[in-house]
């Protein structure tokens, strides 16, 4: 069985850490080199509940997407909840790896995951990484439909392929528009407005998009957006993740066991739809 330094030097082939932003947190962090390492689960958030799971099924390792420590700290004391974490996976031999902006650049990346999981076919990067020749790297995708649907299709496919949540597919625009060419981006992405107008698409499918970089947006051109909620743009990647280790680990004849995460850890539990009633007068 490969240890888990084996393991961590095939994620960093897969996702290597300098292809992060340099405010990132990536990487591995805790977890002994030398423990061996049979199975292996994927989840978003390193959250208690998630670690728990990792608990109860036996894992090794446990890779998330989002970093436990964005942020430098003095103490991983366990009256915080991320010192019970921390407490918690090196109690139970579980080591913890990081992928994010790393993963979110790689060929294929989180919104690689996130247009595969609803039906669009990648035709490149939204915003090409500088150091790939290849041009396939990057943040975003730029992708298409193999025929037109109007608005309100898409986001009603987007809403039955992206895994449930509370806040579901927001929109905006004529739910009648044809729409042929769609920019997405897994997670975060109101910050990438410039280079979807820039794109010249139909729709943009991302996450957290916030009033007015979304209200200037739609004063700017008819652009449709698609708004999910950040852990379901995200989630699809896991799977792809897993499969990726998965190949790895059978070249390499590890036999390891991986599994994907299905608690979901979006911190939206409820939404209420507006009354008609509270409409301005």
């Amino acid at each position: 069985m490969p240890v888990l330094s084996d393991v961590i030097t095939t994620l960093d082939s897969l996702w290597p850490r300098a292809w992060a932003e340099q405010w990132d947190a990536v990487g591995l962090v805790c977890g002994d080199p030398d423990a061996e390492v049979t199975r292996v689960l994927f989840a978003v958030d390193p959250v208690q509940e998630v670690v728990d799971e990792a608990v109860a099924m036996g894992a090794q390792l446990l890779v998330t997407h989002h970093p436990l420590y964005l942020r430098g700290t003095t103490t991983v004391a366990a009256d915080s909840f991320k010192g019970r974490v921390v407490h918690t996976l090196i109690k139970h031999g579980i080591a913890l790896h990081v992928a994010h902006t790393n993963a979110d650049r790689a060929d294929p990346g989180v919104s690689d995951a996130l247009a595969d999981a609803v039906g669009l076919r990648v035709t490149g990067p939204l915003v090409p990484a500088p150091d790939d020749p290849t041009g396939r790297r990057g943040l975003g995708r730029l992708t298409e439909l193999d025929a037109p649907l109007t608005l309100g299709a898409l986001a009603e496919l987007a809403a039955a392929r992206l895994p449930s949540t509370a806040q579901g597919v927001r929109v905006a625009g004529d739910q009648g528009r044809q729409v042929r060419t769609v920019a997405v981006c897994g997670g975060s992405g109101d910050s990438l407005f410039a280079e979807v107008r820039a794109a010249g698409v139909d729709a943009y499918l991302t996450a957290d998009l916030r009033h007015h970089p979304a209200s200037e947006a739609r004063e700017h051109s008819p652009l449709a957006l698609l708004d999910a909620a950040h852990w379901a743009t995200e989630w699809p990647w896991c799977q792809q993740a897993a499969a990726q280790l998965d190949a790895a680990s059978e070249r390499q004849g590890w036999g390891l066991r991986t599994e994907v995460s299905r608690l979901v850890t979006d911190p939206w539990t409820v939404q209420l739809p507006s009354s008609p009633s509270g409409a301005p007068n």
